[in-house]
């Protein structure tokens, strides 16, 4: 079973209690019968296969609210109720699995999202964040949605690093990983990470994982 404790001040924001996606009922892993739906929150809180909401003064503090979805500061203190995504995105190609072909013009494509509004703008860079360039973004970029960025790109056949950073409405922009293991414990990367995430391009054209 799924616990959470929810602020009253979300439910009466854009809280809703969904029983149709896309016009068709909900589907048993979507949730079926009916399932709430928080946007711009983990997605744990958006419990699934909904029984009952209870009114209390304070939180719960479930389980799931506890020993799970906190995040460990370096401090050894964990963060509870990290409600809002933070600002993320990432190049889905070329990405590990795909490998590139000859040298010449691809095109860098990916999702970006952010549970605070929506994605002001999208950079990338091809030599591991020295030199950073603007995506497109395709519309509509809605808020607390996800937007696919497009940008071209000539590839000389050598090894390159390929990176990508989102910035949304509010000014938030995405942290380098060294940023983020400043405030949280190595190792806590489960519920919340919203880093910068490299990818490197082998000479032969393999896609890896830079630090993984």
């Amino acid at each position: 079973r799924m616990n959470r404790s929810i602020p009253l001040a979300k439910l009466r924001e854009d809280a809703l209690v969904a029983l149709y996606q896309n016009g068709e009922r909900l589907r048993p892993e979507q949730g079926y019968p009916l399932r709430l739906f928080l946007p711009g929150w983990e997605g744990n809180t958006s419990v699934k296969w909904l029984r009952r909401i209870e009114l209390a003064r304070a939180p719960v503090h479930s389980r799931e609210e506890t020993a799970r979805y906190t995040d460990l500061l370096v401090s050894g203190k964990a963060a509870q109720f990290t409600f809002e995504m933070g600002v993320k995105s990432v190049i889905t190609h070329p990405s590990p699995g795909a490998e590139l072909g000859a040298p010449g013009v691809y095109e860098i494509s990916g999702l970006a999202w952010s549970g605070a509004g929506r994605v002001a703008r999208v950079e990338v860079s091809a030599d591991g964040g020295a030199t950073w360039a603007n995506a497109e973004l395709e519309e509509p970029a809605l808020s607390r949605c996800f937007v696919r960025f497009r940008i071209p790109w000539r590839w000389d056949g050598g090894a390159v690093v390929l990176a990508s950073r989102a910035i949304d409405e509010s000014g938030a922009q995405q942290p380098e990983r060294e940023a983020w293991l400043r405030r949280y414990s190595p190792g806590g990367e489960k519920y919340h990470y919203n880093a910068v995430q490299r990818w490197r391009i082998e000479p032969g054209g393999a896609v890896r994982n830079t630090y993984a």
